[in-house]
């Protein structure tokens, strides 16, 4: 072949790190992405998409500058109207900026937005990591209940067990809030600048730009010092404290298995409180050799500062999760789902009280298991506030779980057009469900 014929057909491929989906591939995305979406809807989330292209300070501002995708992988270009672009490499930011721009805080909320795309970032290629990767994403906007973060988590996790990821790991962790930040990182840096001279030069170049991605070092010769890093936990303010406590005691009553991870603190600027990520764990091979370490496929976190850092006149609390779409189909023993047709929720959950709250998540996952989709809100707690959320989104009939609903193991069912209103078992009802017209 010639060296122009070698040039030629270097054009006629995709480029490095993208691929083509063609065939049962392109099944096997849309798939994943309408079961995903499924099990949203069910949740009550609703759809939003943003543009591939975004302006380059949502993400210099809301990533932050001295991140590995502000300073290494963001592909950016230049419109010849000098406008300084780049393709999204991730969906948090863009989801939030939109949140803003279309005045979605006079909705009713919090506002939970599901979104899935393609997402660009400059690193190097590796199993179940591209450059142009496909991500599943949850949000919720507008609270600063813990109950969300519990949500958010319960629902990539069904989510995942959906398609037949069972077993899995949930490791979190809690940076605080603005005050327990500054505690900790006041800590760390002391910390790490007693023992600068054992460290790698990456992590001696963030303890001056940002600190707490000292704890994403994967250089050997940091482990050590890592590990006996000071804990997160340990700096936490008291409503930071209650914060996390919170959402333990949401994923215990809702029996999702998890372990406290205390160097996990996520790589970008924006998050606080409550961090995670998910891991599957890969099976041993058949010759006897130690199974892969465990392959990272979900993650998120709070970011209740962002908002007002992409230019919002205040804080808005939110937390969010995606699952990374590229990474599910390199773990082992999914379950490939056929694409199918949504269905339009019409039922409202509402909840009253702390105990109807612990028991409303394996409410909510009987009514998907059942197929019944549902909208709502757990993270409001007056009832008038609920109808009238319920109200405003036009749907046909609600549930109220209270107190006594909780004790008794029943709910009360009320038609939304007449007002009339029944009690109904939990046992019977996704059959009273599936019967109303």
């Amino acid at each position: 072949m010639s060296a122009s014929q070698k040039k030629s057909s270097k054009y006629l491929q995709s480029p490095k790190g993208t691929r083509d989906i063609i065939g049962e591939d392109f099944y096997a995305y849309q798939g994943l992405f309408e079961k995903f979406q499924e099990v949203a809807v069910y949740y009550g989330f609703q759809p939003i998409q943003t543009p591939i292209l975004e302006a380059e300070d949502v993400f210099l501002r809301g990533v932050g500058e001295h991140t590995d995708i502000v300073e290494k992988e963001m592909y950016g270009l230049k419109t010849k109207g000098g406008d300084k672009l780049v393709m999204r490499p991730e969906a948090t930011a863009a989801v939030v900026r939109a949140y803003i721009e279309h005045g979605m805080h006079t909705l009713p909320q919090p506002v939970m937005l599901y979104n899935y795309g393609a997402f660009f970032r400059h690193e190097n290629p590796q199993k179940g990591r591209l450059r142009e990767f496909r991500q599943f994403g949850f949000e919720i906007i507008g609270t600063p209940k813990s109950i969300a973060d519990a949500i958010v988590i319960r629902t990539i996790v069904d989510a995942l067990e959906e398609i037949g990821v069972h077993d899995m790991c949930v490791e979190l962790n809690s940076i605080g809030d603005p005050e327990s930040r500054v505690a900790y990182i006041r800590a760390l840096t002391n910390y790490y600048k007693k023992n600068v001279d054992a460290i790698c030069p990456t992590c001696k170049e963030r303890l001056k730009t940002n600190p707490l991605r000292v704890l994403d070092c994967k250089d050997d010769r940091c482990q050590p010092i890592k590990l006996a890093a000071p804990e997160s936990l340990n700096h936490l303010s008291v409503p930071a404290k209650k914060h996390f406590k919170e959402v333990l005691e949401y994923l215990d009553s809702a029996d999702i298995v998890y372990k406290i991870d205390h160097t996990l603190v996520r790589g970008l600027d924006y998050y606080s409180h409550t961090v995670f990520e998910i891991k599957a764990i890969q099976p041993s091979t058949e010759d006897g050799e130690d199974a892969p370490a465990p392959l990272t496929i979900a993650g998120g976190g709070r970011y209740d500062g962002l908002a007002k850092i992409l230019g919002s006149k205040k804080d808005i609390p939110a937390v969010g999760g995606a699952i990374g779409i590229d990474r599910i189909l390199h773990t082992e023993g999914i379950k490939t789902p056929k694409p199918r047709i949504m269905k339009k929720p019409k039922v409202y959950f509402i909840q009253l009280g702390f105990e109807a709250k612990l028991k409303s998540l394996s409410v909510i996952e009987m009514l998907r298991k059942a197929n019944i989709p549902i909208m709502q809100s757990l993270s409001k707690d007056g009832l008038g506030a609920q109808l009238g959320a319920a109200e405003r989104l036009g749907v046909p009939y609600t549930i109220i779980f209270g107190q006594k609903e909780a004790m008794d193991g029943t709910v009360i069912v009320r038609n939304m057009d007449n007002r009339s209103q029944e009690t109904v078992s939990l046992e019977d009802l996704p059959k009273h469900l599936k019967g109303m017209k």
